[in-house]
């Protein structure tokens, strides 16, 4: 947004999601238990909020908001790539490779591919971006599942929030329209603290590398949005790309066909069990 630095925005939609959540947080206990495991709190804190929404806000000064879409697209494929390096991850047989790569030639459609006069920087910037979406499932997975998503999401932004508060309110604009803060309200309560609690729940439930496929869907219900709401034109790529996001998210989301040795997988517990294997490794 153009009324607010990026510092300023993180901090305007992690404050007020702090504000929400943190009290319900408490009066349900659970903050409690996340103190023995405070440094992976912090390291969730920093790699899927602190560091990417600082380095999109930067970015998109510099890159149109299709080639953002198209990088942060990459997610699952980089998640793809890393969660194959991990012990006791489900590994992706051709069926959901295919798919990641059919939903991201969906994707591609979709936004287009605009890079003339491309800022290399930003495009790096967003490349960091989607590598971090990429590991912070990964931390939830495998050692934060067992606690409330509720808590973990509450002192996260909480974190963010504390962390940006110098440099936010030093860097307040000194007038704002109506629109921008509207928007900065829908981002912070709606984007930020409900859509984060059901994300952690995602996460819990169907996995790390499954809950990155989300960001397929994100450009498509944007698109969408603007058809219908701001009567935007049913393009060409949105007929290619809303079949090809679809198909490709069904493929890629489905459970690999693995020997019953292979099973259960670490990552993919419910919540109540440690969400790490035995052997994994303490950091």
């Amino acid at each position: 947004m153009r009324d607010f630095s990026p510092p300023t925005l993180v901090f305007l939609r992690t404050a007020p999601a702090a504000l929400l959540l943190l009290p319900l947080a408490a009066r349900g206990g659970h903050l409690r238990a996340l103190l023995p495991r405070w440094r992976w709190v912090l390291a969730f804190a920093v790699v899927e909020l602190a560091v990417p929404w600082l380095l999109i806000g930067h970015a998109e000064q510099h890159i149109t908001s299709s080639l953002t879409g198209l990088l942060i697209a990459t997610v699952p494929l980089m998640g793809a790539v890393i969660y194959a390096f991990v012990p006791g991850m489900e590994r992706l047989d051709r069926r959901r490779l295919a798919g990641l790569f059919v939903g991201f030639a969906g994707v591609a459609a979709l936004v287009g591919i605009d890079v003339g006069q491309t800022d290399l920087i930003a495009v790096g910037e967003v490349i960091v971006v989607a590598l971090c979406y990429a590991i912070g499932p990964l931390i939830i997975s495998r050692r934060l599942a067992d606690l409330a998503g509720l808590a973990v999401t509450s002192a996260a932004m909480t974190i963010v929030a504390i962390g940006y508060a110098p440099v936010a309110l030093t860097h307040l604009p000194q007038s704002a329209s109506v629109e921008a803060i509207a928007s900065v309200a829908g981002l912070a309560l709606i984007c930020t603290a409900l859509a984060f609690v059901v994300f952690f729940e995602l996460i819990v439930e169907v996995g790390p590398a499954r809950s990155t496929v989300v960001t397929y869907i994100n450009p498509l219900v944007a698109v969408l949005l603007g058809v219908v709401v701001l009567s935007e034109p049913f393009t060409l790529g949105i007929t290619v790309g809303l079949p090809l996001i679809l198909l490709g998210s069904v493929f890629a989301t489905r459970r690999s066909a693995l020997p019953p040795e292979a099973a259960p997988l670490a990552g993919y517990e419910k919540a109540g069990d440690t969400g790490a294997p035995e052997t994994a490794p303490s950091r």
